[in-house]
């Protein structure tokens, strides 16, 4: 038999090789590249080294077989197009060498721009460029620079200080006024700062300097700020990145050359228009970086009005082609255009509701695709409050507003302090000249982010939009020291600690805080804002996406609620009934000592005293409940206390009763009561006498409350109105607990309702592992199910969730164990699984066995994903989380195969 020929894995693409579905493969920069290219546009010609490349690297340490020799050929093909070999000593051709995930990290991984320059390429660059010594020499500046604090972790700030030193030497806070010979000098320190980093002087070899910086952005996968950043946003963390390799284009050639990002729509707001950043004379990174204070993108048309005619068509066909925001970067090289990038544009909650809707008018997408663009973390965040604002509140400064909100906290100005004190509870505001990468986790941690420089294409307005934070950049009022942990601004001094509250929509910055008030969506879920009276166009997007997401769903929207005013405003949020109403949070304050004295009840006589004070409060209760909800479902948990909620505390309780006996005094009350105390005391509450088996320990005390919600329910029907009971057992984990408690239920029930009309369902919560796992035996006895998903998770991790959280999970979430707390967001695998097999054992018994969910997963937007999937009828959150169960719940029942939301 024939030996077969090995098939070498392709690991590098040409431009001309991809498009803009293989983002998986080529990242979403390189697949964005080569779909510009095969649609014509000027892109310089490169080649992109696949995520699989990088994910082989990462779990070998190595390069793969094959992919030297690959970029071998790519590399000849790309001097064979530009007629020049990288880093000829006499016409170089140089490389930007760029990182480009599959979803976007902006500034999270490393990118290496002018590589092929060495001290022989320089001159050879000048006399390409005219003899431009400046720009060769400011060129190969930014090399060293770039190269040595991402490739050879050179600390950032020695070159920053070399510059600093030699703009002082020339009498200029401005780096262009540095000429050539001043740039020379530069190179010549950078290089002793990079040898004295790393031991060896800078690689003179351009090959090495290429193979180094794909590596280092391999390696920048694994980067602190691109790990924090990806659990932020959840991006799963074995995707890798692509590596993009490019010719490099020139905007710092002089004053016909520069720079600039722009939106095809406002990234804040929606709003259509020309909307970017533009800087004459730099490269790329100064605009992303805030260094200088760019120009708004409409003075491109004065400065180049060619380019500027050129780029806005290319604007629109790339919108129309993508059907969405996009974010472009582009270069002009002595009036030629070039495009070096275009991705859909991260946007703001408003500006995601707002295009959407604009997009459905245009006939770009239809309302399915538009539920798709938007989701329930940005309706979150449009429901945050606004400032309220009035004459007392004067701006001391003007940004940009660069990422909407209001925020209010303690002035900060480091990454560091910012983590601490948000530690300690405090809202902190994140000021800086300008952010960067290093910055992410005070970024997090922080209320807002305030810088002077930049604009809204600048590292803290980019990542801001991404997170959801509030951000003004640009403020350049201020005079921003970080040393000394102060700025000054209007005359006036603000030091660390200091609160400031900062304004995201208009870019205002005000000393002290503001009050603030509720926010136009909040206002309309409420009621008091007519969505076809208003001209926001932001609450009339929201207003028709919901109303598509409604129309759409297949899950309906309960509500957790106790009392009869959040009730109410459930129902004024869309809850279609109440999905859980916790009996115990009524016995809370003055009603406590009846609960009280009805758990240490020392006989029948006394608890049936206690019983009798309780009933009538409950029946009032529930009518108040049933009233405000009209007809739709209640859910009724009987009463489930850990008992350490409702008795007194055993150590102070014998403190007391010891102090007592030591003055002389009668305590035969207290030691009676301490003895009931010490004997109902445990160790562990949560998993001890509560729910049904508190019910089943007490006479009496599940009966009571049957009793009070049948009457309930029939006062209300017989005074015209409507109600629907619906009676759920809690903890239950076996079968036969729930038969005993419905048998003695059902009783009173048919004593209770007699020809009333009223029916009442009587269900479980299943919250015990035990009881999922034996669902198809007490569905037999149980009408609905209720997942009980809070508690199912503390069992089922065995996680105490009052002691866990603070003591250990920040490790687990930096490990990666989790990517998110298991109580914030469902664990498909392991509780997400006993909810899947409960709900198909439960049905298969019992085919119309009703089946939600009313723990916190109820309103994360994630969960609810899961929960249609499994085919659950309803999920249960708290009243301000059900507009977005409902968002999310419409889009979970549509499928499309548009962009992705993140």
């Amino acid at each position: 038999m024939a030996a077969q020929e090995t098939v070498e894995h392709k690991y590098v693409y040409d431009f001309a090789e991809g498009n803009k579905d293989l983002k998986d493969l080529l990242g979403g920069k390189g697949a964005n590249l080569a779909e510009m290219t095969n649609l014509g546009l000027p892109v310089p010609p490169g080649f992109t080294i696949t995520t699989e490349a990088c994910k082989a690297y990462l779990t070998t340490g190595r390069e793969p077989d094959g992919l030297a020799g690959q970029i071998e050929a790519h590399l000849e093909s790309l001097e064979r197009e530009m007629g020049r070999k990288l880093g000829d000593p006499d016409d170089p051709l140089l490389v930007s060498v760029r990182s480009g995930a599959k979803f976007s990290m902006p500034g999270m991984m490393e990118t290496v721009l002018n590589v092929g320059l060495n001290d022989r390429s320089v001159v050879g660059l000048s006399a390409q460029a005219g003899g431009n010594d400046r720009f060769a020499w400011d060129s190969y500046r930014r090399l060293i620079q770039m190269f040595g604090k991402t490739v050879c972790d050179v600390p950032g700030e020695e070159f920053e200080h070399a510059i600093d030193d030699a703009k002082r030497a020339k009498g200029t806070d401005n780096d262009l006024d540095l000429d050539a010979d001043d740039l020379r000098g530069l190179v010549d320190s950078f290089k002793k700062i990079f040898a004295k980093h790393t031991g060896r002087e800078f690689p003179q070899e351009p090959r090495e300097q290429l193979d180094l910086a794909i590596r280092a952005v391999f390696d920048s996968w694994n980067a602190e700020r691109a790990v924090v950043y990806r659990r932020q946003e959840r991006i799963p963390a074995d995707l890798g990145t692509a590596v993009n390799v490019v010719a490099m284009v020139f905007g710092n050639l002089g004053p016909d050359s520069g720079t600039g990002v722009a939106f095809t729509r406002d990234p804040a707001s929606g709003a259509q228009g020309i909307y970017g950043d533009y800087l004459a004379n730099a490269q790329g990174e100064d605009v992303v970086a805030g260094i200088r204070n760019t120009v708004p993108l409409e003075e491109l048309q004065r400065i180049d009005k060619k380019s500027y005619d050129e780029l806005l068509g290319y604007m629109a066909r790339l919108e129309e082609h993508y059907k969405d925001l996009c974010d472009i970067e582009f270069t002009i090289e002595r009036g030629k255009l070039w495009m070096l990038q275009t991705r859909v544009g991260k946007r703001t909650a408003a500006a995601a509701f707002v295009i959407a809707g604009q997009l459905v008018d245009e006939g770009l997408i239809d309302l399915d695709e538009a539920l798709h663009r938007v989701n329930g973390a940005q309706l979150a965040q449009l429901m945050f409050p606004r400032f309220k604002l009035d004459h007392e509140f004067e701006p001391v400064a003007k940004g940009i507003g660069a990422s909407p909100g209001a925020a209010v906290g303690k002035v900060v100005f480091t990454s560091a302090r910012a983590v601490e004190l948000a530690a300690e509870g405090e809202p902190v505001i994140l000021v800086r000249r300008e952010t960067n990468p290093d910055d992410l986790n005070g970024m997090i941690a922080a209320k807002g982010i305030l810088t002077s420089r930049g604009g809204k294409t600048s590292h803290a307005a980019v990542v801001a939009r991404g997170m959801g934070k509030t951000c003004v950049s640009g403020a350049d009022q201020l005079d921003v020291n970080i040393p000394a942990k102060k700025f000054t601004v209007a005359g006036q001094t603000v030091n660390e600690g200091d609160v400031v509250s900062i304004d995201g929509t208009t870019g205002k910055v005000y000393l002290g805080e503001v009050p603030v008030m509720p926010s136009e969506v909040v206002q309309y879920f409420e009621g008091t804002l007519d969505p076809e009276q208003t001209d926001d166009p932001l609450v009339r997007a929201v207003h028709r996406i919901m109303t598509h997401a409604d129309a759409t769903r297949r899950l309906r929207v309960r509500t957790n609620a106790d009392t009869g005013p959040d009730a109410a405003r459930a129902r004024r949020f869309g809850a279609e009934g109440i999905g859980l109403c916790r009996t115990e949070h009524m016995f809370l304050g003055d009603r406590r000592e009846l609960v009280e004295r009805l758990i240490l009840a020392g006989t029948d006589a006394e608890r049936e005293e206690a019983l009798a004070a309780l009933l009538p409060l409950q029946r009032e209760d529930f009518i108040e409940i049933f009233r405000e909800m009209d007809g739709l479902p209640v859910t009724i948990r009987l009463i489930d206390p850990p008992l350490h909620e409702f008795l007194p505390p055993l150590e102070q309780l014998a403190v007391n009763v010891a102090v007592a006996q030591e003055r002389g005094e009668d305590v035969a009350k207290e030691e009676a009561l301490l003895a009931a105390v010490r004997r109902m005391h445990e160790e562990n509450p949560m998993l001890g006498l509560r729910g049904v088996r508190l019910g089943l320990v007490i006479p009496g005390l599940f009966a009571m409350q049957v009793r009070a919600i049948a009457e309930a329910a029939v006062t209300v029907v017989r005074a015209g109105g409507s109600a629907c009971p619906e009676i759920m057992v809690p903890l239950v984990g076996a079968v036969q607990e729930l038969e005993t408690v419905r048998a003695e239920a059902e009783k009173i029930i048919a004593e209770v309702v007699g020809d009333s009309g009223v029916e009442v369902l009587i269900g479980t919560m299943i919250e015990v592992p035990r009881a999922a796992l034996t669902a198809g035996q007490i569905a037999e006895a149980a009408q609905f199910f209720s997942f009980g998903t809070n508690d199912l998770t503390q069992m089922g991790w065995g996680f105490s969730r009052d002691d866990v959280e603070g003591a250990f999970f920040w490790r687990y979430l930096e490990l990666g164990i989790f990517g998110i707390s298991p109580f914030e967001s469902i664990d498909r695998e392991g509780v997400g699984r006993l909810v899947r097999i409960a709900a198909e054992e439960g049905r298969a018994a019992r085919p119309g066995l009703k089946l939600g969910v009313c723990g916190e997963h109820g309103g994360d937007p994630d969960s609810v994903h899961f929960f249609h999937e499994v085919g659950l009828d309803y999920v249960s959150c708290s009243p301000f989380r059900v507009p977005v169960a409902r968002l999310e719940a419409g889009r979970a029942a549509v499928t499309t195969t548009g962009s992705d939301s993140r």
